[in-house]
């Protein structure tokens, strides 16, 4: 049966300090299941990732995970995912990602999460695609970069227009709903020939 939904989620392959991270992101995998959805992620098996897949199998979603060769060892890739997809580098990964998504969100993560959340916002500014593009702000966490986005528009390097396609939430579940109805209003599919 396929899934009524699918969403690419991108986080961090560390658990991080505060234990709530790794509850969102193990609520995220659950609320997928839930909601008969497909959870598309990065295929480890360590921190928020591994928290996140862990629960979505757990709650019956399909999960797909994609890990390029080099990171299989050290990501110590989850091999129980629906799908595992071992690519060669990690512009395959991203683009074998957001072919098989509806939506892409960002949870707390590090210098990999911001790089895919920003390839993706990128990707939907240049019109390479219409999904949503979403980013839970969990206790604060994304507050100084939101704030230094916001000093970007007043600097005259961006515009409003550019930050309403990121939407940005402190609730998820809420935010998670949100993001799948308009997905499921958007046209669908990359045009990775674009990028």
């Amino acid at each position: 049966m396929n899934p009524a939904f699918s969403i690419c989620v991108y986080c961090g392959s560390r658990a991080g300090a505060d234990p709530r991270f790794a509850a969102a992101a193990a609520d995220v995998g659950r609320w997928i299941g839930r909601h008969g959805g497909q959870l598309v992620y990065g295929g480890g098996n360590n921190g928020l990732m591994g928290a996140m897949a862990g629960a979505a199998l757990e709650a019956g979603a399909r999960v797909v995970g994609v890990i390029p060769h080099s990171m299989v060892e050290r990501e110590w890739a989850k091999r129980d995912c629906t799908e595992l997809h071992i690519v060669e580098n990690m512009h395959q990964r991203k683009s074998l990602m957001a072919e098989r998504a509806d939506a892409f969100l960002a949870l707390p993560g590090g210098i990999g999460t911001f790089e895919e959340l920003f390839e993706a916002w990128t990707w939907k500014q240049l019109g390479f695609h219409r999904k949503p593009v979403g980013l839970f702000d969990l206790g604060g966490y994304y507050q100084p970069l939101l704030q230094f986005l916001q000093q970007s528009v007043r600097s005259g390097f961006m515009n409003d227009w550019q930050m309403d396609l990121l939407t940005v939430g402190s609730e998820l579940e809420p935010l998670l709903a949100k993001l799948v109805d308009d997905a499921l209003r958007s046209p669908r599919g990359v045009d990775t020939s674009e990028i």
